[in-house]
């Protein structure tokens, strides 16, 4: 499989969200949409980088964005974690991994010398048009919102 770089074409997806809607990619056009990618609902660093983003979400839409989280979690530990942290955009459950790998953020980790398949944190910052315009594949979980519109110069 290709993996995907900046200035590709977005792979199109379609989800469930949290509310069992499905949302897809087409649903955003004319959009930048910052689509992150993160391992578990209320662990640690995925609820640092989800708080992080919901913060900063009247900044991030007052720009044009989107947000849109993605996690192998289910719909209703999707519920639970956006009651519990007051989160302010969609998650999507892929429990099924189909997202995670159209957009290569399933792989290969490797934890205390142990190597396992997870979900690889990653954002991308996808533009109006539906092309990649940036990927972070090294995600400040606490001050994602800062490096994602730095990178851009936003």
């Amino acid at each position: 499989m290709k993996m995907l770089k900046e200035g590709d074409k977005a792979p199109v997806f379609k989800g469930l969200n949290q509310d069992e809607k499905e949302i897809s990619l087409n649903d955003f056009s004319g959009k930048k949409i910052i689509l992150y990618f993160y391992p578990k609902d209320n662990t640690p660093g995925c609820t640092a980088e989800s708080c992080n983003l919901s913060e900063s979400y009247d900044d991030l839409t007052s720009k044009g964005f989107e947000v849109i989280g993605v996690s192998p979690d289910s719909i209703a530990s999707h519920q639970k974690f956006i009651t519990k942290h007051s989160l302010r955009f969609n998650l999507i459950a892929d429990t099924e991994k189909e997202i995670l790998q159209q957009y290569d953020a399933w792989g290969l980790k490797k934890m205390y010398g142990r190597e396992y398949m997870g979900v690889l944190r990653k954002t991308f910052i996808i533009d109006e048009s539906g092309v990649i315009i940036k990927i972070f594949e090294k995600v400040k979980t606490k001050d994602h919102t800062n490096q994602i519109l730095g990178e851009l110069e936003l």
